[in-house]
């Protein structure tokens, strides 16, 4: 199999040209940048750190959970979480306020199962 990528055109496919294969994956890629520019340090800790939790316990984090393991104040926690949530793709929160999931990675049952090579098993977002 080839790197090709292919346009659907009806019940047809066809190899995307190079060039044009190029400039989309540059323009993606500006778009995805973009998105990510109200992000602080602090907005990456917090991510990161529900995203190892959730591969370890499987289970939603609470944000008091999330402000003592990051020496942060509850309030700043919450502001943080709201403006991850906001931006779509990033984390969502249940009703009770715990993170459910932060992309890639969800507490809750999906199709996607995946076996890390820790060994440890979580479903994908």
């Amino acid at each position: 199999m080839d790197n090709s990528l292919l346009i659907g055109l009806m019940r047809y496919t066809f190899p995307m040209p190079r060039v044009l294969r190029q400039k989309q994956v540059a323009r993606n890629a500006s778009r995805m940048d973009a998105g990510q520019d109200f992000m602080l340090s602090e907005h990456r800790l917090v991510h990161h750190y529900v995203v190892r939790e959730i591969v370890c316990s499987g289970k939603p984090l609470a944000p008091e959970t999330i402000a003592r393991a990051l020496n942060l104040q509850i309030e700043r926690v919450v502001a943080i979480l709201t403006e991850l949530e906001e931006h779509k793709g990033f984390l969502f929160r249940n009703a009770e306020g715990a993170v459910n999931w932060a992309y890639p990675v969800t507490a809750e049952k999906t199709p996607h199962l995946l076996k890390l090579n820790t060994g440890e098993q979580v479903y994908a977002a």
